[in-house]
């Protein structure tokens, strides 16, 4: 099988995040590579408490074998910009959730990079998190057909699911979120 093929290589996608608790968000692009088989490796490094770590890192990716980097990070997140400076690799930028303006302003320093230094910026937490992985496997599936066809099947599987179950109720209720019904109350419109 293709996953077999690929997850004996060395890693593929570097996944970096700015803080440990970065990885409650990072974790699920790195689940998501897993599901691909796509191989990949984690790492803390952060952009204001390790710069010269995250120098070396971002410096060295490109030798090391690795083709495309998921940097997340939160609040003022200079990670994925401070490494798409020191790489030619695609850099994908996932905001991070932050308990003052709930992300926002990770996904505005992300996104809002000077022209000259790209990165690719996703949609803040868990859904940013799936959503790079995914755009990772986009971009190796040009290079590489295993990862192409893996991703084609993920695809595939979700549409099959999707139309598995097409009416919202017997949705829900597969999935276990079913909620009550909601009454209309005297003399109003349900």
């Amino acid at each position: 099988m293709a996953k077999d093929s690929i997850s004996a290589k060395l890693p593929l996608v570097g996944i970096i995040m700015g803080s440990s608790s970065d990885w409650e968000t990072l974790e699920h692009a790195a689940k998501t590579l897993e599901e691909l088989g796509v191989p990949h490796e984690t790492r803390v490094v952060s952009a204001h408490r390790t710069p010269d770590l995250l120098f070396e890192y971002a410096s060295s990716a490109e030798r090391r074998g690795i083709e495309v980097i998921i940097a997340g990070a939160g609040g003022a997140a200079h990670l994925p910009g401070m490494t798409a400076s020191k790489t030619v690799l695609p850099v994908l930028g996932v905001p991070v959730e932050s308990k003052a303006l709930k992300g926002l302003d990770s996904l505005l320093s992300i996104a809002q990079m000077p022209g000259g230094i790209p990165v690719g910026t996703l949609a803040i937490g868990k859904a940013g998190a799936i959503n790079a992985a995914l755009l990772a496997a986009a971009i190796l599936g040009a290079k590489h057909p295993e990862v192409r066809e893996a991703y084609r099947k993920f695809r595939s599987a979700q549409t099959e699911r999707v139309l598995a179950n097409p009416e919202p109720e017997t949705a829900s209720r597969t999935l276990g979120i079913a909620s009550q019904p909601v009454k209309a109350k005297k003399g109003t419109r349900a």
